[in-house]
This record gives C-alpha cells, structure tokens and sequence, in this order.
C-alpha cells in the first residue's frame, strides 16, 4: 500500500514534509505556541488597571528617562522708554526615572503532564503569568501616586513654589462610607480645579468594598443621583463610571491600608512607605511616568532543553520602572 502524503500543520511555508525525527523540531513545530504568546498579552491587559491612566514612555539606548518641568510666568507692565529684556524666564525642574531589573515570571510545563490534563494547561500559565506580571505593575504605579500625593513640586523658584500633592481625610473608620467617599470626589475636583489640572484623564481607584459601597448603601446611592450622565444598574454592580468628572475604577493591587511596604532589591526607583492610613488614590495623568525598556514577552526553551527535560520553560518578562512626576496631579485618601 502507498504511503500517505502528511499535512503539516505546525510548519511554516511547507517548509518540512514530515514531523519526522529527520527535521529539527523548530522548524517542523514553528506555529505550535503562538496561542500562549497570545494569552499572556490578552491576560496582561485585562488585569493591568493602571497602564494607560499615568504618562508612559518607551526607555531604549539609555538607562533612565528625563522629564522637564518648566513653572509659571508673569506678566508685568511696560515702561514708557524702557527696553523689554525677557527677564521673566519660567523657572525649570526635573525628573529622572530609572528602569528597574527584569521581572520574570516563568513555568516549567511537563509534556506528560501536558498530556494527561484535560484542560489547556499552556493557557492557564499564560494568564497566571500575565496576571503576576500586571500586579507587580498596578502595584508599582500605585504605590508612587500615593507617594506622589505626600510630596512637595520639584519647581520651588519664584514666581512659585508650584503645588504639591494633596490628601483628604476621609475620618476614622470611614475609608467604606459611602457619602465620605462621594465628598471626597468633590473635594478632589476643588482642588484639581484650583490647581489648573486638564479635565482630561482624571482617574479614582478604589479598593472592591469602597466601589460596591458606593452602590449598596441606599442612603448615598449615587446611581440613584444625578451624577453621571449615564450610570450603571444596582443589579449588576457593574457601570459606575465617574463621580465630578472623575472615572472610577476597581483593583486589589492598592496599597490600602497595607501598612509599610520595604524595599525589594531589583527596584531601583523606591517604591517603600508608609501606607496604614492609605484608603484610595485620585489623579491626572500627570502623577506619576513609567518608562519600559522591555514590554510584556514570553520567551521558550528550544528544542535541546526540551528534548533533555521534556518539557517546556516558559517565561513571561517586563522591564519597568515607575516613579513620581507633578505631585500637584496626586490626590491620597486617608482614613483619618
């Protein structure tokens, strides 16, 4: 009987005719983890709260990014007779954010394992990889906007000193009620307003319990209000999209009341302090820059570790680093 003519599927560009041992495993296997690539990057953006919400921008041939500030002018009345000199220069700051090291995050898949299990083992690596690597960056991000609030503007020379960041005191024991937290909404706004922030890219994130606070407690329902011009629904706790201009969103990688935080080594920009009163974060995108020298990847082993081990190493990586820029844009609340 004639031998049959196999269909490659996992090749690119018939680039082998067989999956014989005769043809490297590379080649005859090319398309075979495109699908867990994929699931990492979907799980990584599904889970990061914060990427998109402060200034981001991409470190390469260089070891930190640079970041200008420039003060307010004034303007004075001229003299009859007199030159005009441009002494009223604006007074100029910076900032610099240094890339920490490599965050990885990595599996071994077993080939039996892989196998045996009824389910797709690489997709659920994927997402649990994504899912850490979005944490240590929700967390990184936010725990430099609370940081951020506590600090005073780099521009000190007249006609300053610009704003420094703000905090608003919820009360004691106030960091779930409903109508503390909607005050606070509105005394952010005051305060944004009245530093000249943009309307633009004013962001809240609150802790889970604070968000379905907002809209279990009858008393201060804002979906019952007209705060919004188009809420959500109580049924579904879903849909409470701003309060005073200000779009909410919901994530556990707060430092909420999380107490001190230490330093780690591989952070070169410090992300340490004191959190116990911490109970919620409102900014402009101003806060705080990120700077990623290496976006979300996920590299494999070849064909010679896998033939030696069975299996398949898989790594997700980021290379980032976060820190404070205008702390005027940096409202923390606390609950005291």
């Amino acid at each position: 009987m004639a031998n049959t003519t196999q269909t490659v599927i996992g090749t690119l560009n018939k680039a082998v005719p067989s999956t014989s041992g005769a043809y490297a495993y590379d080649t005859k296997y090319a398309t075979y983890l495109k699908l867990f690539s994929g699931e990492l990057f979907k799980a990584y953006e599904s889970a990061t709260m914060a990427k998109g919400t402060v200034q981001s921008r991409t470190l390469k041939n260089g070891k930190s990014m640079q970041f200008i500030f420039t003060g307010r002018m004034t303007a004075d009345y001229h003299v009859p007779g007199t030159p005009i000199l441009g002494s009223g220069d604006p007074p100029v700051a910076e900032k610099t954010i240094v890339c920490d090291d490599l965050l990885v995050s990595s599996a071994f898949v077993y080939d039996l394992d892989e196998t045996l299990a009824h389910y797709s083992l690489r997709s659920e690596i994927a997402a649990k990889i994504g899912h850490a690597l979005a944490e240590a960056y929700d967390k990184k991000i936010f725990r430099q906007i609370a940081k951020a609030a506590r600090e005073a503007h780099p521009i000190t020379a007249a006609p300053g000193p610009e704003p420094g960041g703000s905090q608003i005191n919820l009360g004691a024991g106030n960091e779930y009620n409903a109508q503390a937290l909607v005050d606070a909404f509105f005394e952010a706004a005051s305060i944004m307003d009245e530093k000249n922030l943009p309307k633009q890219n004013r962001v809240a994130v609150l802790s889970p319990r604070q968000y379905y606070a907002l809209i279990s407690q009858v008393d201060s329902n804002i979906l019952n209000r007209d705060y919004g011009n188009s809420q959500g629904n109580l049924n579904s706790g879903e849909g409470l999209y701003e309060i005073a201009g200000i779009s909410i969103k919901r994530s556990n990688n707060l430092p909420f009341l999380a107490g001190t935080v230490a330093a780690v080594q591989g952070e070169n920009n410090d992300y340490s302090g004191d959190f116990t009163n911490s109970c919620g974060l409102i900014y402009q995108k101003d806060a705080v820059g990120v700077v990623e020298a290496i976006g979300p990847q996920v590299q494999t082993t070849g064909a010679d570790v896998r033939t030696m081990y069975q299996g398949d190493i898989i790594v997700g990586r980021l290379a980032m680093g976060a820190g404070t820029l205008n702390p005027a844009a940096a409202i923390e609340l606390q609950n005291l």
